[in-house]
């Protein structure tokens, strides 16, 4: 039977976070697995009580506000940069495509350096844009999620659309391309479930050309983010010592975990603090070996030899995963 274009697109969107793809296949209780496919933060932002209201009540403009004042001091976003909240990152790469469609002439093409992350390709193809690497519009990663690439500014263009995805750049603060935000054509992503480790609270931002996120909050609909997310949100972006902390803890097991992976005998290709990406003689072999241990992995249909690992979150998971190895 011949294969519909949208099943291909789907087929684009493989990820980490499959855990219940791991206990289809070898056995066990959730409870039983570490989960190391993803590149969230397995320490999270500790969330305290929350007002009855953020729970009840529909979220309100003045939540919105400060979590979006407090988002641009964390950021330090350009005055002429606009600010989104959005329902995770997620939702920002699937409408960017549609909204930005009719400000480009012709037939849509962007180029995505990969590898890297697949769903920016697959939403692009989706809504109709040709990927084509000498396009003038562009999506990149920075840092590049799996290998930790990061971008120079002088590699983007200065007015096409440009798509700057830094939901892992939180760990490199400095390196963050934000001033490009104030351009015309320029958008960043930022996510808060991988350096706040809340992915389950789906909370994301897009930053960047005022016609552009407008016409993105237009397509969300009103109340797009929830008001405990509003209020999560708010409180972390405004707690500078916890994410210096925790860039610093990081950086510290991923040294860690570089070490104990290079004694059995792999070689770091890349990553950041909160994802490390390692060459075994068998990717699949490897991440078998792990599981069966119940320890989840992620490896990638573009290599047989590269393997991804998060960070384990306490002496449990890493006695568990030192012990798969």
């Amino acid at each position: 039977m011949t294969q519909q274009p949208h099943e291909n697109v789907r087929k684009l969107r493989d990820h980490g976070g499959n855990l219940g793809d791991a206990l289809g296949r070898f056995g066990g209780e959730r409870a039983d697995w570490l989960d190391l496919s993803t590149g969230i933060n397995p320490c999270p932002y500790p969330v305290g009580p929350l007002p009855a209201a953020s729970w009840n009540a529909l979220p309100d403009h003045t939540q919105t506000r400060a979590l979006i004042a407090a988002a641009r001091r964390f950021w330090r976003v350009p005055a002429g940069a606009s600010i989104l909240p959005v329902p995770g990152a997620s939702a920002a790469i699937a409408a960017i495509p549609r909204v930005a469609a009719p400000r480009v002439a012709g037939p849509g093409r962007i180029a995505i350096p990969g590898p890297t992350y697949n769903e920016h390709q697959a939403s692009f193809e989706l809504a109709g844009w040709i990927i084509d690497e000498a396009a003038d519009c562009k999506v990149v990663v920075h840092p590049n999620n799996p290998d930790g690439r990061l971008w120079q500014a002088s590699a983007l263009p200065g007015s096409a659309l440009t798509v700057i995805d830094e939901s892992f750049c939180d760990i490199c603060p400095d390196l963050s391309l934000i001033d490009r935000s104030a351009q015309k054509g320029q958008l960043i992503l930022k996510s808060f479930g991988k350096f706040w480790g809340l992915a389950g609270l789906r909370l994301g931002f897009v930053i960047g050309d005022p016609a552009l996120t407008g016409a993105i909050e237009q397509q969300l609909g009103p109340w797009p983010v929830s008001g405990p997310a509003l209020e999560i949100g708010r409180i972390a972006l405004s707690d500078e010592p916890w994410a210096n902390e925790t860039r610093a803890r990081l950086t510290k097991d991923a040294e860690r975990l570089d070490r104990l992976m290079t004694a059995r005998g792999l070689r770091v290709v890349g990553g950041t603090p909160l994802f490390r990406l390692y060459e075994a003689e068998n990717a699949e072999k490897m991440r078998d070996q792990l599981a069966r241990a119940h320890v989840w992995s992620r490896i990638f249909p573009y290599s047989d030899r590269w393997i991804r690992l998060g960070l384990p979150g306490n002496a449990a998971a890493w006695a568990q995963l030192e012990g798969a190895l």
